[in-house]
């Protein structure tokens, strides 16, 4: 009997305990030392991939022609994927198959050039 008593009141204290507890104290520690979490606005992309592939590769012709900058932005179109024995290009994707950059800057600029406007 008295074992029931006492397990009756381990339980009750218990039950006590948990009712008094504040909200917070049951938080994971370490949760409330760090501030609340704050949504980032995303970043603004230079050249938007939504894009089409002409529109992209027109807008490189905006750039200085011969200029390294101008490279870079068919390159990001088309990253370069050398090959020593790249046949003559067909179309503006096989320019990337190029190895020297001035042949693969003129690839696509021949390409580039003749793309109807909008």
């Amino acid at each position: 009997m008295r074992t029931m008593l006492a397990l009756a009141l381990i339980l009750l204290s218990g039950a006590a305990v948990a009712q008094t507890t504040p909200p917070a104290a049951s938080a994971p520690p370490g949760a409330a030392d760090k501030p609340p979490v704050q949504a980032k606005p995303p970043k603004a992309k230079a050249a938007p991939e939504h894009q089409s592939i002409a529109k992209r590769l027109q807008a490189c012709l905006e750039i200085e022609d011969g200029t390294k900058g101008r490279l870079d932005c068919y390159d990001a179109v088309f990253p370069p994927k050398p090959n020593p024995k790249a046949a003559a290009a067909k179309g503006v994707a096989d320019c990337r198959f190029k190895k020297e950059e001035d042949e693969r800057l003129a690839c696509f600029n021949g390409f580039a050039e003749s793309i109807p406007k909008f």
